[in-house]
């Protein structure tokens, strides 16, 4: 009686601390095919500890709640203007400028206006609201050996509690879980749900620490600790290495990371090399952020393909271009 009662008490606990935590959310993703096998629901994650140069989207790097404006929509009416609370929004010649320093992102503004310029990033959500959200798509996942993918964002650098809850209900409904991660988050994090994940999505960008923090604002000896750890843990690591001229787009950098890999007797499921892209620049300009076109490139289809035949003839022979 006493076991029974201590067990329902513990539950209870659990469940009013579930209740309590929320995380924000950047998007629910259906039907992804790039962030993993098979179908997906992507979760993007708002906050991240990075800060790098080419993110394609900048609104998740915030752990605040964010407003946005596209310019393009907006039919300047001003009524956003009159409608909010904090005065944090003014019209000038036409398009309408936002003082970050007094948005809170309520939300207002967004009721009354009328060309739907404006939009909120991050939405508020408990893990109970996320599963149930990625269940609906469960026939998707079974029939494609899909599932879900935590993504940001960096979804490793959330609260501990709630990520591995949400693990721990996504796992005991079967669906195959997939992180997309910068690798930069306290090595305890992985530990907490290294039992729950059955892939890392895992960012390789450079071997060069001071090129490290110059694009990316941190230095990269943390991301490969957490690395070596997984691959030491057994865990399923797809290694992903973005690549952009000016930056990392040299035969030396990828021998320096394949270098680092098979020093370290990382085992990699696949590597996919991905070529940058500008998809998302137009997001800067929403957040009323300047973007660096000129720092880094996209590299051609011949050195991608050199570089794709370079981890071939090093053993890596599941290397892909995209992905």
């Amino acid at each position: 009686m006493i076991k029974e009662k201590i067990s329902k008490l513990r539950t209870n606990i659990e469940i009013s601390k579930e209740v309590f935590i929320i995380t924000k959310i950047i998007n629910i993703q259906k039907f992804s095919i790039s962030d993993g096998s098979g179908i997906r629901t992507s979760v993007f994650f708002k906050g991240c500890g990075l800060d790098c140069k080419w993110c394609h989207n900048p609104e998740s790097i915030s752990f605040d709640k964010e407003l946005l404006y596209d310019s393009e929509k907006c039919i300047s009416c001003g009524k956003c203007v009159k409608t909010c609370p904090n005065g944090a929004l003014e019209l000038s010649d036409g398009k309408v400028i936002i003082d970050r320093n007094k948005c809170i992102a309520c939300g207002d503004c967004i009721e009354y206006c009328l060309g739907d310029a404006l939009e909120t990033a991050g939405k508020e959500y408990s893990v109970s609201e996320i599963v149930e959200a990625i269940e609906k798509d469960n026939l998707f996942y079974e029939v494609s050996d899909g599932g879900v993918t935590l993504s940001g964002g960096e979804s490793m650098i959330q609260d501990i509690y709630y990520l591995e809850n949400l693990c721990k209900k996504l796992k005991r409904r079967g669906i195959h879980i997939a992180v997309d991660t910068s690798g930069y988050a306290p090595t305890e994090h992985f530990k907490r749900i290294l039992k729950y994940v059955d892939i890392f999505l895992y960012d390789v960008k450079t071997m060069d620490d001071e090129v490290h923090k110059k694009f990316v604002g941190k230095g990269n000896k943390l991301i490969l600790e957490n690395l070596i750890f997984l691959n030491e843990h057994n865990a399923s690591i797809n290694i992903r290495i973005p690549i952009f001229e000016g930056v990392n787009a040299t035969t030396k950098d990828m021998e320096d990371i394949i270098d680092f890999l098979k020093h370290n007797n990382i085992h990699v499921e696949q590597i996919n090399l991905l070529p940058y892209h500008e998809i998302g620049t137009h997001k800067y300009e929403r957040l009323n952020l300047g973007y660096s076109y000129d720092s880094f490139g996209v590299p051609s289809n011949e050195v991608m393909k050199q570089f794709q035949e370079l981890y071939k003839k090093s053993g890596y022979n599941n290397t892909l271009i995209g992905g």
